[in-house]
């Protein structure tokens, strides 16, 4: 995973009134802006563009790189995106998210004497969906062929000097990579050596993963020869990956090594556009995938922060952070139980939940001196004309409801005694981002995931699989609507961001880290909306992380998961005036010297007819502009 690394300070100077100096300069470009977690695949964006493509097929060709340098995921993962379409000025949400297979059900693996889906291995693993999301991006929305956007990407598979950060992971996790025969061969460069893991600045070789690639180019240049179309050409090749040869050797590769996914399963899963969810926040529209995600906690968040005077309270006051924080804990109780595939029934209570008066109602249960560790779900549905079908659940659960405030308070501490360290190492658990933008009006915004190290192989495809099978959950009184079912998709903590001003574009950003990454997008976003920051300050800018919050990663025990009521992680530069202020709020606090969460964002100068592109501070993340 991609946490605090170090780094070289190139820029200590402040870019604007805001007294926010920042380690990166931030970038700027009037044709078009790439950005994403590595370095060289950045560049690939670049590349692509010089080439003449939009940033569709920019984004396109960012997310294969990124994919083929295991940046904390691979092909066999799953993508999420929003893209704002200047043809019809609408923002288009992409559901790229593999599914449960054939046969993952609660009993099974309860059976196995799991509370929660496994975090390694091939039970982890639903169906393969970048591969699909990104085809059915290019070629529905992109201008080039396949074959151009992957050809970065192959040339690293062709084999790329290795970055540290990678063949480090690779090391440390080489006893669980062992259990994986495809895994070995590809990751272990040196067995039998001290280091059995590639050296930084290897040349680090993925046989198996080009000639995968190399097969969906001919399935697309065959398809081209008997004159099909551009789009139906680069479909060709996506049949080849879900139904083909390719889909026969990763469900061979999965099945020995113990996994449930079959051809049926890879057959009927599809990518899906769906309409986005959206919120105003003071004139700024605010846009997320919906609640297979986490991202309508974000869009919660801001409707309960609308009622109160952030600017005034002052950025990092105490007073501030304990107000985000409270809201933020508020959405996140919502999140635990209410959000899920909604495509499956329960439906879930989404019109309720993003109410302004619901925000209120919720608002009014902040305390202004004193943070509140039995925050729990609110009632939802009498927002929507509904009475809520699970309150006897919530009782069961050991929540009781207080009738007037409609909130679900436990009976009992939810504190807990496992390792305050553990739990946040799954709170950060990592992916990367990816934003591009081009001077034509196409914007991309996308948070792909899954297949990360210590990741298991599928055969000899190259392809790493999926672990987010372990976001779903067994037991229905934890969140009736997220329920491990075949065919089903978890709720993901990925989530991709856009805001639109004025019905333009104002911001595209995204942020890797399991859980904290909502937290750290409010933040970044208020940066901007309210404390009038640039882009690359709102992305290196002090935040904060809440603890009070079920962990959707890692731990397959209960209590492994559980929130830490009144925990926060902040920033060493802290004041002493607020850590005292928000000590005698009840706060257990930690600091760190990195909390802003590895952000990448573009934002939109209409004034001047430019972009301003943010890249994190906090390792690897890179953009280019022109």
């Amino acid at each position: 995973m991609k946490r605090i690394l170090s780094i070289t300070l190139c820029c200590l100077v402040a870019f604007s009134a805001f007294a926010q100096q920042t380690q990166k300069p931030p970038l700027h470009g009037k044709n078009w802006m790439a950005i994403t977690g590595k370095p060289l695949a950045a560049t690939a964006g670049a590349m692509t563009f010089q080439k003449g493509g939009n940033a569709v097929d920019a984004a396109c060709a960012m997310l294969a790189a990124t994919c083929t340098m295991w940046d904390v995921l691979s092909w066999g993962g799953e993508t999420q995106a929003l893209i704002y379409n200047p043809k019809t000025k609408k923002v288009i949400a992409l559901n790229a998210m593999g599914v449960a297979p054939t046969g993952a059900t609660p009993e099974f693996f309860k059976s196995k004497g799991y509370n929660f889906p496994p975090e390694f291995g091939p039970l982890a693993a639903t169906t393969p969906g970048t591969p699909g999301g990104l085809m059915h991006m290019l070629a529905n929305y992109g201008t080039m062929s396949l074959e151009q956007v992957l050809a970065p990407a192959m040339d690293l598979a062709a084999g790329y000097p290795i970055d540290a950060q990678t063949a480090n992971s690779i090391e440390r996790g080489k006893d669980r990579i062992k259990e994986w025969p495809y895994s070995k061969k590809v990751f272990l460069t040196h067995p039998g050596e001290k280091r059995e893991a590639p050296n930084a600045g290897e040349i680090f070789v993925q046989k198996d993963l080009l000639q995968t690639l190399t097969k969906l180019v001919e399935a697309e240049r065959a398809a081209l020869k008997k004159g099909k179309s551009r789009k139906d050409a680069i479909m060709a090749a996506y049949d080849r990956f879900y139904t083909g040869d390719i889909a026969q050797e990763f469900v061979r590769g999965s099945k020995e090594q113990g996994g449930l996914i079959t051809m049926q399963d890879m057959a009927k899963w599809k990518p899906l556009e769906e309409e986005p969810l959206s919120v105003n926040y003071k004139g700024i529209e605010v846009y997320k995938l919906q609640q297979w995600t986490q991202g309508p906690m974000m869009l919660q968040a801001l409707n309960i922060l609308e009622n109160f005077d952030l600017k005034k309270m002052g950025y990092n006051s105490a007073q501030y952070i304990h107000t985000v924080y409270q809201a933020m804990s508020l959405a996140f109780a919502d999140r635990d139980f209410y959000y899920g595939d909604q495509r499956f029934a329960p439906a879930e209570p989404m019109k309720g939940l993003l109410s302004d008066a619901y925000a209120k109602q919720r608002a009014g249960l902040i305390k202004m001196d004193q943070n509140n560790p039995t925050i729990g779900p609110g009632d939802p549905y009498p927002f929507e004309g509904k009475t809520n079908p699970y309150l006897q659940m919530l009782k069961n659960r050991g929540y009781e409801l207080d009738t007037t405030k409609r909130n679900f308070a436990p009976k009992h501490d939810t504190r807990n005694e496992s390792s305050l360290a553990e739990y946040q190492e799954r709170l950060w658990l990592g992916t990367t981002t990816v934003e591009a933008a081009d001077k034509e009006g196409w914007v991309v915004s996308i948070t792909p995931s899954g297949g990360w190290l210590p990741a298991t192989i599928a055969g000899n495809t190259g392809i790493g699989m999926s672990q987010r099978m372990q976001s779903f959950v067994l037991d229905a009184s934890l969140n009736p609507f997220n329920v491990v079912e075949p065919g089903k998709r978890p709720r993901v903590t990925l989530t991709p961001s856009m805001a639109l001003k004025d019905g333009r574009p104002y911001l595209s950003f995204a942020v890797q880290g399991g859980d904290t990454q909502e937290q750290n997008l409010i933040q970044f976003f208020l940066n901007m909306a309210e404390f009038g920051m640039t882009v690359q300050q709102a992305s290196e800018a002090a935040n904060f992380n809440t603890n009070q919050l079920w962990l959707s990663l890692g731990g397959t025990k209960t209590d492994d998961r559980k929130p830490k009521p009144g925990q926060i992680l902040l920033n060493d530069t802290t004041p002493e005036e607020v850590r005292v202020q928000l000590k005698k709020m009840g706060y257990i606090m930690t600091f760190d010297d990195r909390t802003s969460g590895p952000i990448n964002a573009i934002y939109f100068d209409w004034k001047h007819g430019s972009f301003w592109g943010g890249s994190s501070n906090h390792g690897e993340d890179y953009g280019i502009g022109w």
